[in-house]
């Protein structure tokens, strides 16, 4: 068994301290194209006191209402304010009585407030504030600058939170990533993040139904323990709300594995619902093996409803849900086929599949978009679901993996998912770690790259190039080495 691990990999962009490069996502299908700007832009504006995760959940949800077809970005104040003071010294920076600190942090807000106007008029219709707003004075000026002037709407995400455990989990957090305290050692810098949260409790003020009533507000208690809602206006608070209402910002562990090794993988044929190949059987038994002896705790389960992932799980001591969102891709009139048969029966069809991979739909068949929208209930499970093994197909694969990875829709095709390896996902605030264990049993690889000629006048030789080798028979057991595998190249 061979274990490779990778570093960390941003979910939705770098920690709370660096700056924020600006991705810009277009969504796949025409429907929600440039985000829906029929409606008026929408400001997220978050509240809290420091180590409330704020930031975190600013992040996650930008990734999620990228999914979800909207152009998003996140503006913190924190950055704008360190480029005024690039290096932070102590905690008297966040001082009430810090006249001249109060106002490079005012100014600070202003120009982030100042950008996420300017970015709403030319890219976006969702911007999310991520700072304190520790009081009605300050959530007040946020109001009358987005809805007043700029006619936008607004709602807060006041993040509160009285666990112990969360807030040391959060500080811990903080503390490791965050540019402020990468100069100090543990013990200053956690002396120092608690003064600064006793500065910001002297003047922290709770969102007030009574004098704030008639701003629209979600109050988030604990990580999502308890929330209350108030006053939202318009579909893209809702969605924000459907967000919340699935959110669990703790560290958590996710397997993810393809089927075993197939029959139709053996004869490079797509679609299907074909049993597992001998390897494919071995690969299921080694699986077990390797999660049963894991014992990871309160295990379940997650298969498509295709014979090849249930008979991979067949062997493992858990909880099983078989899940129709988790089918491979439906490839219509192509199904059974193999890239050769494609090309023969319809080249035209098989060039512009291979010009835009993401948005092709098969004849009768589905797209990637297709799958990344029968995926939204999987993603919102996801979200707080933990010790959760998902076996599935490379396509819905990829999607969920390109979920978690922030990819860009353009990549997310084209995501390497081998066979007869587990991929095991730790996510850590709005980050995530990935680590892949090839499992020691053989099998064919079906990882196509996008061919460089996509033009539907090129050659069958072009159009076959970056095929994966296959056999042409399931008679290759017991003497597989003396079989030969078809080579495209």
């Amino acid at each position: 068994m061979k274990s490779i691990r990778f570093g960390s990999t941003p979910m939705s962009g770098k920690d709370d301290s660096d700056e924020e490069k600006e991705t810009m996502y277009t969504w796949p299908s025409t429907t929600f194209k440039n985000g829906g700007k029929c409606f008026a832009p929408l400001v997220v504006a978050l509240v809290g006191l420091p180590a409330r995760g704020k930031t975190v959940l600013a992040h996650k949800l930008q990734k999620y209402l990228l999914w979800k077809g909207n152009s998003v970005k996140v503006f913190s104040v924190s950055n704008y304010r360190r480029k005024h003071i690039e290096l932070y010294n102590s905690h008297d920076l966040f001082r009430a009585d810090n006249e001249e600190a109060y106002k490079i942090r005012k100014q600070s807000a202003r120009e982030a407030m100042g950008d996420c106007s300017d970015w709403l008029k030319s890219h976006g219709n969702i911007a999310i504030l991520d700072g304190t707003h520790a009081t009605k004075e300050a959530r007040q000026s946020v109001h009358d600058y987005f809805v007043k002037q700029q006619g936008y709407k607004l709602m807060f995400v006041e993040c509160l939170c009285d666990d112990e455990l969360i807030l040391d989990q959060n500080i811990k957090e903080i503390l490791q990533f965050s540019k402020d305290y990468r100069h100090m050692s543990k013990e200053k810098a956690l002396d120092d993040f608690h003064h600064k949260i006793e500065h910001y409790m002297e003047v922290y003020e709770a969102i007030n139904p009574k004098s704030e009533g008639n701003f629209s507000y979600v109050k988030f208690c604990n990580n999502g323990e308890n929330i209350s809602a108030h006053k939202l206006n318009g579909p893209h608070q809702s969605i924000v709300l459907n967000y919340l209402s699935n959110f669990k910002p703790a560290s958590k562990t996710l397997y993810f594995s393809r089927h075993g090794e197939s029959e139709y993988n053996v004869l490079g044929r797509i679609g299907g619902d074909a049993d597992l190949s001998p390897r494919g059987r071995l690969y299921a038994a080694s699986l077990a093996r390797f999660i049963n002896e894991a014992d990871i705790p309160e295990l379940h389960v997650w298969t498509s409803q295709k014979k090849r992932t249930i008979q991979t799980a067949q062997g493992i001591i858990a909880p099983k849900e078989h899940l129709a969102p988790l089918n491979e891709l439906d490839a219509g009139v192509c199904e059974g086929m193999s890239y050769e048969e494609m090309q023969e029966k319809f080249p035209q069809e098989f060039a512009w599949r291979d010009q835009d991979k993401l948005r092709y739909r098969y004849p009768w068949g589905e797209s990637y978009v297709d799958i990344m929208n029968r995926l939204e209930p999987i993603l919102l499970e996801l979200e707080h679901e933990e010790n959760l093994l998902v076996i599935s197909h490379q396509a819905v694969l990829r999607c969920i993996l390109g979920y978690f990875l922030n990819k860009s829709f353009e990549e997310l095709p084209y995501i390497n998912v081998p066979l007869h390896t587990i991929i095991k996902l730790t996510t850590e605030g709005y980050k995530c770690r990935l680590e892949f264990i090839k499992l020691n049993v053989e099998c064919v690889d079906t990882y196509r790259k996008q061919p460089k000629n996509c033009s539907v006048q090129r050659t069958q030789d072009d159009a076959l190039l970056t095929v994966p080798a296959h056999f042409d028979s399931l008679n290759i057991w017991p003497v597989m080495k003396n079989q030969t595998m078809i080579e495209q190249n």
